[in-house]
């Protein structure tokens, strides 16, 4: 018989996942020592909160993550990550030691708590889909299966804690059977969406398909082909949705984000009539600032558990069966009348390239542009890296991962570390602010530890750039570092400093040579060099703050 211990790295094991990341402490020490001797790697990690990012991007490549944290100290600094996966729909199993049982019985004050030891499991409770605190080993398999399921079927985190005394002990197999939860749909309710839905788009001349971030959790990326090679409509994608096809793909128009968008995509996207919404989180960021024009009786609006249909609920419908719905009704269009000016046009653009000219925000983007290739994963940060990389084309077999809707600042440098280990084939591209790079700047360490090879390319315009457009003052300031001598600090690495478009040419091709170990590159822009995006964006937020 399998101990409590092993029978959830055995599980986790079997969900696909290959590490873990996390932080020692006392209360978890003897379930990292079953870890150890399990097929799973644990990946330590310079704190807890870095954990958490690494294990979120892993679970955005594989489809589960999970982080390992002590009990109080380590569980509470980790909850920003929570609460991150849980509001992006990233599946992330949370498993945290805790004292032992006897010892909580006795009421004992002991160290990284504050004396209720419920605490941390009510805080998580509310940051996860299910949160569980194992007290019985005869139980501990069924609440483990119970949660895991959870996990796998609403795409969010989960929460087990786990007493050192339970570790150990023998685990009875599970009395209840270890399968997720099936995918509802009304068959009735299905039938009404796909008739309204059709109906609407075959009387269609400019429809267009806006996808969004729920084809990337649910693995429906091939359904979306599928309906885009039946239909022969334009597509475009949220900002939290990129990357879900490729964008070199011919029917694929760019990104839409309301007026952060390019003029072309806002006003293809907001004169269509019909918008055939699918998969997509209807956040501030999102939308850019609320300025998208979508109006609801041109709106088809389906996610992963309803369609909303001008003002008609229909539920539960699980998406792919909507899609499924879809692809068999719908015939498709005239592509020489949908106005598709596909967005890989960018890629013939020639640059005018100036040696000795100073390096701006624009030349930098397009030049990073014309730079990526196939199976690379682009990582952006928050602030002005998310917005200016929204042009920047992901190729096939690659993939972008940037926190959309939560916006945590410093998730980029963990989250690179996490991407990295998930797809070890591909190559790692990060873009990070200045400001949010002294947030987990640490992270590189392990990076380097491991001997990842990822480019880093630190963006240095002297500060908190996104919060200066919104609203300046001296906060915005910080200490200069000398950030590419960092890496050096922390192990074997190559790195430099870029000012000119030549010096920006000789790093991208020794970075693109340097297959051994980290790349870092400091890009030296003006504090006021952003985006236009970013100026549309700030504009937008800072409205959206004032008083009515």
């Amino acid at each position: 018989m399998l101990t409590v211990g092993e029978y959830l790295c055995d599980r986790v094991k079997s969900l696909g996942v290959d590490q873990i990341f996390g932080v020692p402490g006392d209360y978890v020490l003897d379930f990292m020592d079953v870890m150890l001797k399990s097929p799973l790697e644990l990946v330590c990690t310079c704190n807890e909160l870095n954990a958490g990012y690494a294990a979120d991007a892993y679970a955005r490549i594989k489809g589960l993550g999970a982080v390992c944290i002590t009990y109080g100290v380590g569980g509470l600094s980790l909850i920003n990550a929570v609460v991150g996966a849980y509001a992006e729909r990233v599946p992330l199993i949370v498993i945290s030691g805790a004292p032992n049982r006897s010892l909580r019985q006795r009421n004992l004050l002991l160290h990284h708590t504050t004396g209720d030891y419920n605490l941390q499991l009510s805080i998580m409770e509310k940051a996860t889909v299910a949160a569980v605190s194992l007290t019985d080993a005869s139980q501990a398999a069924n609440q483990i299966e119970q949660t895991l399921a959870a996990c796998i079927h609403h795409k969010r985190p989960v929460y087990i804690e786990i007493p050192m005394d339970l570790v150990n002990q023998p685990c009875p197999p599970p009395t209840i059977p270890s399968q997720q939860p099936a995918k509802l749909t009304d068959i009735n309710a299905l039938a009404e969406a796909v008739e309204e839905a059709v109906s609407l788009l075959e009387k269609a001349e400019r429809p267009v398909i806006l996808a969004g971030v729920e084809f990337n959790r649910f693995d429906l990326e091939d359904k979306l082909l599928a309906l885009l090679e039946k239909t022969g409509y334009p597509i475009t994608t949220t900002l939290l949705g990129k990357s879900c096809i490729s964008e070199i793909h011919p029917q694929f128009i760019g990104n839409y984000v309301g007026a952060l968008s390019g003029e072309y995509v806002r006003d293809r996207v907001e004169t269509a009539d019909c918008i055939l919404c699918l998969g997509a989180i209807m956040s501030d960021m999102n939308l850019g600032g609320y300025t998208a024009k979508l109006d609801d009786n041109r709106l088809i609006n389906a996610n992963s558990e309803k369609v909303k249909i001008k003002h008609h609920f229909y539920q539960p419908i699980y998406l792919g069966d909507f899609l499924d719905g879809l692809i068999n009704k719908l015939t498709p269009k005239d592509r020489e009348k949908l106005d598709i000016k596909p967005a890989s046009n960018s890629l013939n653009q020639v640059l005018n390239y100036e040696p000795e000219k100073a390096l701006s925000n624009h030349y930098f983007y397009q030049r990073i542009n014309a730079f990526i290739e196939d199976d690379f994963i682009v990582i952006s940060d928050t602030g002005d890296a998310i917005v200016a990389t929204m042009d920047i084309l992901i190729h096939k077999n690659a993939d972008f991962i940037g926190q959309a809707f939560y916006l945590s600042i410093g998730y980029s440098i963990p989250a690179c570390l996490g991407a990295s280990l998930a797809s070890p084939q591909s190559r790692l591209i990060v873009f990070v602010g200045d400001g949010a790079f002294q947030m987990t700047a640490q992270e590189l360490s392990t990076i380097i530890r491991h001997h990842l090879n990822p480019i880093i390319f630190l963006i240095n315009n002297d500060g908190y750039t996104i919060e200066r457009v919104i609203q300046d003052g001296a906060y915005n300031d910080l200490q200069p570092w000398k950030y590419h001598q960092l890496p050096q600090v922390f192990g074997e690495s190559w790195s430099c400093e870029v000012f000119t478009e030549a010096e920006l040419e000789n790093a991208l091709m020794t970075a693109k040579t340097n297959t051994h170990c980290l790349s870092f590159i400091e890009i030296h822009l003006d504090r006021w060099d952003c985006s236009q995006g970013l100026i549309r964006l700030g504009k937008a937020l800072h409205k959206m703050q004032q008083p009515d």
